[in-house]
């Protein structure tokens, strides 16, 4: 599979874009462990959190799909899930794989975690440390990579743990294990990262502490079943609003945007940018903020982007790059060694692919600067990652000619149906199967 994009003409539009895929893979991890019933609407039916509904149904759990975006789960309880017959395949699912190895830390029984080629290459151990000084065991390979070999029945105990660096994954896994522990867990955080985690168990009536960045959870509560409705994903929206922000006269609108403040890092960074954007009818959905998000053309100036909004935009940097490669003089990104370890290394993927486009991008162990300049047509490898080959689309749509990006079939991992949400706003990116 690859994407031709041609130079387009983006104009006014309303569009939403597919669920939040943090809190669709939250809502059945939870939703699972519950008593009773817990519906979700607005799911993400992408491959990343099917691999973790089908690994909730393999672990004994009945969940029904109405439509694709809606699910009705009969949670099992806090001990209720079973032996899985097989391995449990997460497909290229990071998040599933680092959140499936908290909860399964404080089971009964055994499992095996796996996924493909990629996920099987991302490292690991920053979850397996702190999980085994609960009293997990978890064997995986030499390098502390997939599969993951989980020993079942180990009583788990509370620790006081402090993030050497930035996670929410690192952290809802150690608040899943701390489930099934005995005492306290106490996770201190050094930046404020996303804290879906901590507002579903609290909507599941879970009492959780947070506090100065240090979130504290008892062990041995029960889980209460609830209705989750999962907003547009931030992360989504992203390209659609960076596809307006860099068109000649766009007007869009994006609709029931989640907005949840340790998300919208990629906002404040591209309003410092000079975007034209704005949020509009903001409300609550459950316990997640969502508004209208609307995003006008821009003349967007290059600028030192701020550490501390790293944690706050770390899905967003290829996105950001791509700003950055639009905008005038030089844009510098520090402190975003975390995105080497990503599906690739997006710090490379994306000065190379800048780089075939005709701009210049210095590199450095954890960041790069950007130089701003104009995108000319040519052939750009996505190195099989959604957010990389996402990104370089919307340079595409305003490049001198046309632009082909290649190994796009990740994409369907976040964001199914891109190519027509595109098409909705007036940018030209086709997906072309096959060989050629």
């Amino acid at each position: 599979m690859h994407f031709e994009v041609s130079p387009s003409r983006v104009g006014a539009a309303t569009v939403t874009v597919p669920g939040d895929k943090s809190v669709s893979h939250r809502a059945l991890m939870l939703g699972s462990i519950a008593n009773g019933q817990t519906t979700v609407s607005g799911f993400l039916a992408g491959e990343d959190c099917l691999a973790t509904l089908a690994a909730m149904r393999a672990l004994g759990v009945e969940i029904k799909q109405p439509s694709d975006t809606q699910m009705s789960i009969s949670g099992v309880g806090l001990r209720g899930l079973r032996a899985p017959a097989a391995e449990l395949d997460l497909g290229n699912s990071g998040t599933a794989m680092r959140l499936m190895a908290g909860l399964l830390s404080g089971q009964s029984f055994n499992s095996v975690l796996t996924g493909d080629a990629s996920l099987n290459g991302r490292p690991m151990g920053r979850i397996i440390k702190p999980l085994t000084m609960m009293g997990a065991a978890i064997e995986s390979s030499c390098n502390e990579t997939p599969p993951l070999q989980i020993t079942g029945g180990l009583g788990l105990q509370g620790i006081n743990y402090p993030l050497p660096m930035a996670s929410a994954q690192v952290k809802s896994a150690l608040l899943l294990a701390g489930l099934y522990a005995k005492g306290d867990t106490v996770v201190t955080e050094p930046a404020v990262t996303r804290d879906h985690t901590e507002r579903m168990l609290r909507s599941m009536g879970v009492t959780v502490e947070s506090n100065n960045g240090v979130i504290t959870l008892s062990g041995e509560q029960e889980l209460e079943g609830c209705d989750v409705r999962v907003p547009a994903d931030l992360s989504s929206a992203a390209f659609v609003m960076l596809a307006a922000i860099l068109a000649e006269s766009a007007n869009l609108l994006i609709t029931n945007v989640g907005v949840n403040p340790t998300r919208t890092g990629v906002i404040d960074i591209l309003q410092e940018m000079g975007a034209d954007i704005s949020v509009e009818n903001p409300q609550l959905l459950g316990n997640e903020p969502v508004a209208d998000i609307r995003v006008r053309s821009s003349e967007l100036v290059g600028c030192a982007v701020d550490p501390a909004l790293v944690s706050l935009a770390i899905d967003e940097f290829p996105v950001l790059f791509v700003a950055a490669a639009a905008a005038s003089g030089e844009t510098t990104f520090s402190g975003i060694g975390e995105l080497r370890v990503k599906e690739s290394d997006r710090i490379a993927a994306m000065a190379s692919g800048l780089r075939a486009l005709g701009i210049t991008v210095d590199e450095s162990p954890d960041g790069a600067v950007v130089h701003g300049g104009r995108f000319s047509a040519g052939t750009v490898q996505s190195h099989g990652d959604h957010r990389i080959a996402m990104s370089l689309a919307i340079a595409g749509s305003i490049a001198s000619g046309p632009v082909r990006i290649d190994d796009v079939a990740a994409v369907n991992t976040s964001f199914p149906g891109f190519c027509a949400t595109m098409s909705e706003i007036g940018a030209d990116v086709h997906e072309v199967g096959g060989e050629g």
